[in-house]
């Protein structure tokens, strides 16, 4: 059986979305509006390239080589892949089936028990917290963060492997009190293979305005050096190492 879904694009030999070379699937369609999103392209669900989950898969299987040899996989990616999980877990299935590791790069944004049903067939979630605070991170992405932090917990309970993102922008995600919130809900957590402040850019600039989106952040710059000393500190107080692959405690 193929499902049909839509697609924002492909990347094949990725190094960053997880263990070894990567191929990346980007789905179409994402439930958030963060402010600094570098890929607003792929909001719009409707937008995109309609495919099957078998064309996709044969997309993949390309490379296999390539995966195995550098104990890689396959990370699908968006928007967020959670918005077509049906498409999703189709296309996950069939690279469990040849023995290919896959990742699902998400803000956890939907219902936990819609998200179970993938759960089986992934090894490693990457998981975006925007913020802790609940008023904090909605202003970043329209939405609240409960469902994340809900799926952050069974993960932990189930033993999931994790990676976590956190995107560092001045004066948008930035609060240190919130930062500390966050640097404790992690480290209570079990299964955090790796945590990664990623500092905010404005490479995706051109694409809002091509959009006729409003970007709220044309006047705000990159993390200074210190603030993410600082911030990396608050984590390590915590026994959460910064963009390492040491384990967290």
């Amino acid at each position: 059986m193929s499902i049909k879904g839509r697609i924002h694009s492909y990347e094949s030999c990725g190094t960053v979305d997880g263990p070894g070379i990567r191929f990346l699937v980007f789905t179409q369609g994402c439930p958030l509006r963060c402010q600094y999103c570098h890929n607003p392209d792929t909001w719009n669900l409707n937008s995109g390239k309609e495919v099957t989950s078998d064309e996709v898969f044969n997309e993949i299987r390309k490379y296999k080589s390539y995966m195995k040899f550098s104990s890689g996989g396959v990370t699908i990616s968006g928007g967020d892949p959670l918005l077509q999980i049906d498409f999703v877990k189709d296309i996950l299935k069939k690279c469990k089936d040849e023995n290919i590791h896959t990742a699902i790069d998400t803000s956890g944004h939907a219902p936990l028990d819609k998200i179970k049903g993938i759960i089986d067939y992934t090894d490693l979630f990457l998981l975006d917290i925007k913020a802790f605070d609940r008023d904090i991170f909605k202003e970043i992405t329209g939405v609240y963060n409960d469902n994340t932090l809900k799926l952050a917990k069974y993960l932990s309970e189930i033993n999931k492997p994790v990676w976590i993102r956190y995107v560092l922008v001045p004066g948008l995600s930035d609060n240190l009190e919130d930062i500390n919130n966050l640097a404790k809900f992690i480290s209570s957590l079990s299964n955090v293979e790796r945590f990664e402040i990623l500092p905010f850019h404005k490479m995706g600039e051109y694409k809002w305005e091509e959009l006729d989106y409003e970007y709220k952040l044309k006047n705000t710059s990159s993390p200074s050096e210190k603030l993410l000393k600082k911030v990396k500190s608050i984590f390590e107080k915590h026994n959460v190492f910064c963009n390492s692959d040491k384990k967290v405690i």
